[in-house]
């Protein structure tokens, strides 16, 4: 039976997989733009959520490092003469590098200490890229990035969103159910406990920060390809909000749960907003709404009818 359930598992994910590769064959720009969109800022909640769901780590500036790897693959596709492969090997790595140092400095800290602190810094950050107009170009932000000539048509930035986004997911994936993933998840349940058994609970913690460090500066490289510019915005604090909205909305125990966030909150803002500039009041509207009656998010609630309908069969059937 678990067989089964894991093979249809894959063949739905082939599926969708399928289905959005042959979107550009009949779906209108604005639209293959938009879902490019709702596929970087999933990886970005996902990577968020590798601390806050699975780790129970405050992360609360988490666009800080979104922003920065977009930013780094900026300046080194306009101020170098490197090939852009590289800037997009570098802007990750800065990404996960002021991770490492903004967890060593937070990592003393816990729950809603490290949150104010990392929002701190964070906003330092923010407000060095603001005002250093010569070389981020402050806040006017870089436009017109160059890019590989392969990646400028729209399904090719697309298609290079997807496979990264794939690719991405299904490390982290793979990251959550390595035994470093579990590890994480027991320091989320009772880090004291965890302590007590042998375990390094700030080495696993900062690991965690550094991996969803990266992955976000590989979601800022994706925004860089389909949207080719960077801006200071990127990286303030009220994003980082959105994004950890994100993870609350779709389910932040479900690992799917952030991407599913992620095309909410993208649809809302995108189709209420052509009805009323009011459309973050919808959003929290729902969020309450969510708090209220889903804790779990909505996938989570969908999780938990499935596991219900499941047992209930089993119960059924022995």
């Amino acid at each position: 039976m678990a067989g089964r359930a894991g093979q249809k598992k894959y063949i739905n994910l082939y599926i969708a997989i399928a289905i959005l590769l042959l979107f550009p064959l009949f779906l209108p720009r604005f639209y293959i733009y938009l879902i490019s969109i709702i596929l970087l800022y999933g990886l970005l909640a996902t990577s968020l959520n590798i601390v806050l769901g699975y780790g129970g780590i405050f992360q609360f500036h988490h666009a800080v490092f979104y922003g920065v790897g977009a930013y780094g693959i900026a300046l080194v596709l306009t101020k170098t003469g490197f090939p852009p492969w590289i800037g997009f090997i570098i802007g990750p790595l800065i990404s996960a590098a002021l991770s490492l140092i903004m967890g060593l400095i937070c990592i003393r800290l816990s729950k809603l200490y490290f949150g104010m602190l990392q929002i701190s810094l964070g906003s330092l950050v923010w407000a060095i890229v603001y005002r250093w107009y010569s070389f981020t170009g402050g806040d006017d932000g870089i436009h017109g990035i160059p890019i590989p000539e392969l990646l400028q048509s729209p399904n090719g930035a697309y298609y290079f969103t997807l496979i990264i986004t794939v690719i991405s997911m299904w490390l982290m994936y793979k990251i959550i159910k390595s035994p470093f993933g579990s590890v994480l998840q027991g320091i989320r349940d009772n880090p004291v406990r965890s302590e007590m058994i042998g375990v390094n609970v700030k080495k696993h913690q900062l690991l965690g920060l550094v991996i969803a460090g990266f992955f976000a500066g590989v979601a800022g490289m994706v925004f860089v390809v389909v949207d080719n510019t960077v801006f200071p915005d990127m990286m303030f604090w009220t994003f980082s909000l959105e994004v950890l909205i994100m993870c609350l909305l779709g389910g932040w125990f479900s690992f799917l749960g952030p991407m599913l966030g992620a095309a909410v909150v993208v649809a809302l803002r995108t189709f209420v907003s052509t009805f009323t500039v009011y459309w973050a009041l919808v959003l929290g509207i729902i969020m309450i709404l969510v708090i209220f009656f889903l804790p779990n998010g909505i996938l989570g609630y969908v999780e938990e009818i499935i596991k219900r309908r499941s047992q209930t069969g089993s119960t059924i059937k022995g």
